[in-house]
This record gives C-alpha cells, structure tokens and sequence, in this order.
C-alpha cells in the first residue's frame, strides 16, 4: 500500500473504510473524512499482519484494497470493544 501514492490512500482508504464501517456497522457515526482515516490506518494494520505471510507492496491495488479492508474492520472491531458500554 505505501507505493500508490496519496491519491490511492485516500481513494483506497475512503472506500475501505466506508465498507469497513458498513460491516461494523458504525456508519452513522462516521463522515466522510473519518472513512478515510479509517481505511488508511486500516492499510497500515492489514499490510503490517500480511506482510508477515505475503509480498504486499507488489501485490496490486485490489490486494491493496483487501488489506485495506481488513485493517479498517480489525481497527473498528478494537474501537467498539474498548467503547463498549458495560
């Protein structure tokens, strides 16, 4: 992911995120800006744990949206565990 640029962070990391939060279910609580925060620290998560089983960098933008994707849901899923109300 750290190759595509800005551009692709952000069109990657939005998209990523909006579906991430779709997923989880928090998409109320998000905008626009929040997505793409999201999907963009997701990618670093998911490429940091699938760099471990596979050559990320070179893998091309749907794998990088893969990654994205799951990042962005492992990230929310550890937000809304911490802000569970008890």
């Amino acid at each position: 992911m750290l190759g595509l640029g800005i551009i692709g962070w952000i069109v990657i990391g939005g998209l990523a995120g909006w579906i991430a939060s779709k997923i989880k279910g928090t998409d109320a609580q998000q905008g626009l800006l929040l997505n793409i925060v999201v999907g963009v620290v997701g990618g670093l998560i998911g490429g940091w744990l699938l760099g471990f089983f596979f050559d990320v960098e070179s893998a091309g933008w749907f794998f990088s949206f893969l990654t994205c994707l799951l990042g962005a849901v492992i990230l929310l899923s550890i937000v809304q565990f911490f802000t569970k109300k008890k």
